[in-house]
């Protein structure tokens, strides 16, 4: 995986090259993913990232997302959805939420995204939803006040509820509290920002 070749961008955000994602994370490039954020009825899906990730290991995050290779245009990042949850959707099904740029810096990981970010309303349920069990721990539902009342500081803790599916196969079910630490620390801004985007394609 720190050998896919990524688009890398100066700070004007011109493509100056190519670099290795290995590379890029650890000069700074910036560079394109993809975010695609799932709702259900009232309820944003999110996913438990896998205990085997490098970065940010067992927390809460995006419902899909990943780096999008050099070779690939934005449309091409739904193969993301077809590989983390075995959900088959075409571009044409999400509703854009814009570009949004930040960066984050973890000890000598620095990571300058050029994010390009989706909603899509899933008719399905998530125990349909078949996980990359390298990337992908689990599923789980909040209702989207909570996460907006979590992240406006007006809740400390909200309720998750899905399931996990464990080493030996078996689906455990997750129905606890969890608070901000749970969640994977996106740049400051960031998870107000997709709260307000999300809000207004609900309306």
């Amino acid at each position: 995986m720190d050998t896919e070749q990524l688009k890398i961008f100066d700070q004007a955000k011109n493509e100056i090259g190519v670099a290795t994602r290995e590379e890029v994370h650890r000069k700074g490039y910036w560079h394109e993913v993809f975010h695609c954020w799932f709702v259900n009825g009232d309820n944003l899906i999110l996913q438990l990232r896998s205990e085997q990730k490098k970065e940010n290991p067992s927390l809460f995050d995006i419902t899909a997302a990943g780096h999008l290779l050099a070779v690939e245009t934005v449309e091409d990042g739904v193969r993301e959805v077809k590989e983390e949850l075995g959900v088959d959707l075409t571009f044409e099904d999400l509703k854009p939420l814009g570009i949004i740029d930040y960066c984050s810096i973890q000890g000598k990981y620095i990571d300058n995204e050029i994010a390009h970010v989706f909603l899509y309303k899933c008719p399905v349920e998530i125990d349909q939803f078949i996980l990359q069990k390298e990337e992908v721990a689990g599923i789980v539902k909040v209702h989207f006040y909570d996460f907006c009342e979590l992240w406006n500081g007006m809740k400390d803790a909200i309720r998750v509820a899905g399931y996990e599916i464990k080493a030996d196969g078996s689906k455990q079910v997750i129905n606890k509290l969890v608070g901000r630490g749970q969640f994977v620390p996106h740049p400051a801004g960031y998870y107000e920002t997709i709260i307000k985007k999300i809000k207004e394609k609900m309306k």
